[in-house]
């Protein structure tokens, strides 16, 4: 009997869809994806990791990032193993620049700078789960589908995640006004940087 997947959730928080001609240069260039990839779940469990030091206070976010960290980790090492697989190497690669640009739109202080890094996180999340969802879809590998598919699940949770922990900072409505001009920054920033082989 065949088993029917469950279509991940689809991240209401972004103002539009990835361009379509991403889907065939990713196909085209999909080890190079992959390794960008690699280093976008390794960035992540960093990110958790360096929110801990900047607010050990404040113990559910800790507490979250604890398994956020844990999580992100295992899903590079995931990934890691798919480039084994294919005789890819882990090369280095450069800087993001979406999230660079995206980062820029963040208060510099305060609680509005947490609240902020926050929201940026949640929609970097969103972006990469809807490229999951695209990569789901479109790779010809099935067992690489099944899981892209996996992961877009995990990162439809931690888009979620981000912004139930902005919300426990400042009052909800003021997050979700903020995540609405940010989300609006994101296309923004996307419409202007080339598309390129990489998970943003």
């Amino acid at each position: 009997m065949t088993q029917t997947r469950t279509a991940t959730p689809v991240p209401t928080i972004l103002k539009a869809p990835t361009d379509p001609r991403w889907i065939p240069l990713a196909l085209a260039h999909l080890d190079q994806v992959l390794v960008d990839h690699a280093w976008c779940e390794q960035k992540a469990a960093a990110t958790a990791m360096s929110l801990i030091v900047k607010v050990p206070e404040n113990r559910n976010l800790v507490v979250s990032m604890m398994h956020l960290a844990h999580e992100e980790l295992a899903h590079f090492e995931r990934i890691h193993k798919v480039l084994d697989a294919r005789g890819v190497p882990l090369s280095r690669m450069d800087a993001d620049p979406y999230v660079k640009e995206l980062l820029k739109l963040g208060r510099p202080s305060g609680e509005g700078h947490l609240v902020d890094r926050l929201l940026i996180l949640s929609l970097v999340e969103a972006r990469s789960c809807e490229r999951f969802v695209l990569l789901a879809e479109n790779v010809p590998d099935r067992d690489l589908a099944e899981l892209y598919h996996e992961l877009s699940l995990s990162e439809a949770g931690h888009y979620r995640l981000f912004v139930n922990l902005a919300c426990q900072i400042s009052p909800r409505e003021e997050v979700m006004t903020r995540l609405e001009a940010l989300a609006e920054e994101e296309v923004k920033i996307l419409a202007r940087l080339p598309i390129t082989p990489r998970m943003h």
